[in-house]
Order: structure tokens, then C-alpha cells, then sequence
């Protein structure tokens, strides 16, 4: 297997309607001995309000490459926590399973470690009749989503050219006029 230094994905997959799951991780994948590795044994320590952990399927079964996730926001209470690191890392973690089940990941992992950045609707803690299914669906499919478009190099700079005025973000609706 080639080296791989840098692989940089991202996804975003929205929730079932009157939901709050929407699911939007980033994905760094890269050696251990290059800066992805560094930057991997550098989270083995907390941070307040940013818990990180690996990623686990269930108890005893780390997934392999090493998956340290972190969330992209402050952490308000157990409850975000619990979501965190229940329902949305086994959700990752059978993703990335998967991924290397079906080649998107090479099967030769020793060599690579990967850091997910996690973001969770802040409301996700109020909701009385929150959609585990569907926390799970969200975080699962983006999760696999950003590792195929890391491994695959996408978006290309090509596609980023060609869509320059066809694609915008979501909140310039009004602001920026194409």
C-alpha cells in the first residue's frame, strides 16, 4: 500500500423531518508517522467541554484503523455525551467497519489513524421522542460518506470550478447573488 499522508472528506446527511440528527462529520485520514498521526496522539489528552475517544463498535471492539472522534462544539451536558458516545460512535464505528469491508478503506491498517470531528444539534438533548434510528442513520451514512470522498479525493478541484456558480452555501441564500 502506498503511503497515506493527508486524506481530508466531509458529509453532511440530513435528518428525517421534525428531527434534529442532521449528521456533519469531517475526516481526517492519514499515517501514523505523518501529521495525521501527530495530531492523533496529541488528542490522547482531554480537553474541557471537548471530550475525545475512540471510536468503538461496543465494548472490546476498537475499530481498526484507530478512529479518535472529538465534537466540533462544547459539550453541554451528559446527555449530549451519552448520545456521543453511544448511538453516534457505534454508528461510526459500523461505518467504518463497513468501509473496510467493501475496499473504501484498505484492509492493511497498520500504518493509519483517522480523527472525526462530531457535531450534534444542541436541541438533540430536549427532543422527548428523539429518533435513535434515525441518529444512527444520519451519523452512519455521513460517516461513510466523508471516508469514500477522503479516500477518493473528492470533491476534485475540477468539480469545484465547474460548480463555482451553481453550487452556494446553504445560509448565502439572499446574501450572495450568482
Amino acid at each position: 500500500m502506498d503511503t497515506i499522508w493527508f486524506r481530508a472528506g466531509e458529509a453532511t446527511v440530513l435528518a428525517r423531518e421534525g428531527q434534529v440528527t442532521d449528521a456533519m462529520p469531517e475526516v481526517l485520514i492519514g499515517s501514523v508517522r505523518g501529521p495525521v498521526g501527530h495530531a492523533f496522539a496529541s488528542m490522547m489528552g482531554q480537553a474541557m467541554g471537548h471530550t475525545r475517544m475512540f471510536v468503538i463498535r461496543d465494548l472490546n471492539q476498537a475499530v481498526r484503523p484507530p478512529t479518535m472522534m472529538t465534537s466540533k462544539v462544547t459539550i453541554p451536558n451528559g446527555a449530549y455525551m451519552e448520545l456521543m458516545g453511544g448511538v453516534v460512535q457505534g454508528a461510526m464505528g459500523d461505518a467504518i467497519v463497513d468501509c473496510l469491508k467493501d475496499g473504501t478503506l484498505p484492509q492493511n491498517v497498520d500504518d493509519l489513524c483517522m480523527i472525526i470531528t462530531v457535531w450534534l444539534d444542541p436541541r438533540v438533548v430536549e427532543v422527548t421522542d428523539l429518533d435513535k434510528k434515525d441518529l444512527y442513520r444520519t451519523n452512519y451514512e455521513a460517516t461513510k460518506l466523508a471516508i469514500g470522498r477522503a479516500m477518493r479525493g473528492e470533491p476534485t478541484v475540477s468539480e469545484l470550478i465547474k460548480n463555482r456558480t451553481s453550487i452556494k452555501h446553504y445560509a448565502l441564500d439572499g446574501v450572495v447573488e450568482y
